[in-house]
């Protein structure tokens, strides 16, 4: 079994960032939300210091700033199961469905 990594922005609407783990998301971050953000709606201070952790390849902090400046929750998801066709087989799902709790008759 994989596992992703995710993040739901809550922006208007709402966005979903899935990669595959939480280092290759902080990347994801830093380009689609935070470097994507107009340079006219950051105090000069603050684009200062996100571009420069941007530059710096300090991708956690450029988003932490963000966050902070922005006012923007971002919910981070490390190790979320991804099920394939060999988790959950067809064809042995249906016999293994009876010894599942629902159908015991306690």
């Amino acid at each position: 079994m994989s596992s992703v990594a995710y993040a739901v922005a809550r922006t208007e609407p709402p966005q979903v960032f899935v990669a595959t783990d939480v280092e290759v998301l902080q990347r994801v971050l830093a380009l689609e939300l935070v470097a994507s953000t107009p340079a006219s709606a950051l105090a000069s201070a603050e684009r200062t210091a996100i571009r420069g952790a941007l530059l710096e390849e300090r991708w956690a902090d450029a988003v932490v700033r963000w966050i902070e400046v922005m006012g923007v929750a971002v919910d981070v998801y490390n190790n979320l199961h991804v099920f394939t066709e060999n988790d959950v087989p067809g064809e042995v799902l249906g016999p293994q469905l009876q010894f599942a709790p629902l159908f015991e008759d306690g």
